[in-house]
């Protein structure tokens, strides 16, 4: 009969499996009982959980359980409680006028609250998160506007969009230069520079001097003769150093031969009236509306 000999080990005086790895034994101590009985009562809730609350999917829904709860009912109830409570707001911002709002500091108030929620449910994914925008989505903290900036005009791009198909949409299209064979590369090559040189970009001089002829033919009626465009036509000012796609030679280059082009959803019919509104006072304020 062969004896067994017990390993101890010598620096905590527990039993080994009798495992070891590069002189490393493993010891042979059961989990605390506390841990244990903890681990079992967590398999206990589950199955509870998976009984009481809706838990498993099926072929043609879920597992409802004995409660029947359902979280995505009480968001909604949540929701429309919460649009009940605002319900005086809502309809005292719909019938205030734009520019009297910010008169009232309450109304003020929950204009920015409701328009910054709307902003980043509804326009964040194209301008950024701080409206700080992206190349081909105008950055709504400056200045720079290609409709204006007062509050009436922000509200009005916000409702009927731009290119969009409402009715009253904002509308510019910048003839295809280059695509549409409306002008020789050299020449397109010519304003490139003309127009660089409005807001002071390294030039050629010979360039800029054919380009300006061009320009004066084909780019002064919407652009107009300082560059410095018609807000009422949509055309962007190129004297400045705000560019939408960017003020690189290739980029300008793109836009004199596409025309460019981009769009904005209307969001009247999408959005309410008051959020309509909130949204323009909110975007106003954000620094760049005149």
């Amino acid at each position: 009969m062969t004896k067994t000999t017990r390993d101890i080990d010598s620096v905590t005086g527990v039993e080994t499996t009798g495992h070891e790895w590069d002189g490393i034994k493993e010891l042979n101590k059961p989990l605390p009982k506390w841990w244990l009985l903890t681990f079992y009562a967590t398999i206990v809730w589950a199955v509870g959980y998976w009984i009481v609350y809706p838990a498993w999917p099926t072929i043609n829904g879920y597992t409802h359980g004995i409660l029947n709860y359902s979280q995505r009912e009480i968001v909604s109830q949540e929701v429309v409680e919460a649009r009940a409570s605002q319900g005086q707001y809502r309809k005292k911002l719909e019938g205030t006028p734009l520019d009297a709002v910010r008169l009232d500091d309450d109304l003020y108030r929950f204009a920015m609250a409701a328009g910054a929620a709307a902003f980043q449910n509804n326009c964040a994914a194209c301008h950024g998160r701080g409206a700080q925008g992206l190349t081909g989505y105008p950055n709504l903290n400056d200045d720079d506007w290609l409709w204006g900036g007062r509050l009436e005009d922000i509200h009005k791009t916000i409702s009927v969009g731009i290119r969009s198909d409402h009715k009253e949409s904002r509308t510019s299209q910048m003839p295809r230069f280059g695509i549409d064979k409306l002008l020789p590369d050299v020449d397109i090559n010519d304003v490139v520079d003309f127009v660089l040189s409005l807001s002071g970009k390294p030039t050629s001089a010979a360039a800029v001097a054919r380009g300006s002829k061009t320009y004066t033919d084909q780019c002064v009626s919407c652009h107009r003769a300082d560059g410095k465009g018609n807000i009422e036509l949509g055309a962007p000012n190129l004297a400045d150093p705000i560019w939408l796609y960017g003020d690189s030679r290739h980029a300008v280059r793109e836009s004199i031969s596409t025309g460019r082009g981009a769009m904005m959803p209307a969001w009247s019919g999408r959005l309410d009236p008051a959020t309509v509104k909130a949204l323009a006072i909110y975007v106003h304020s954000l620094g760049g509306g005149k």
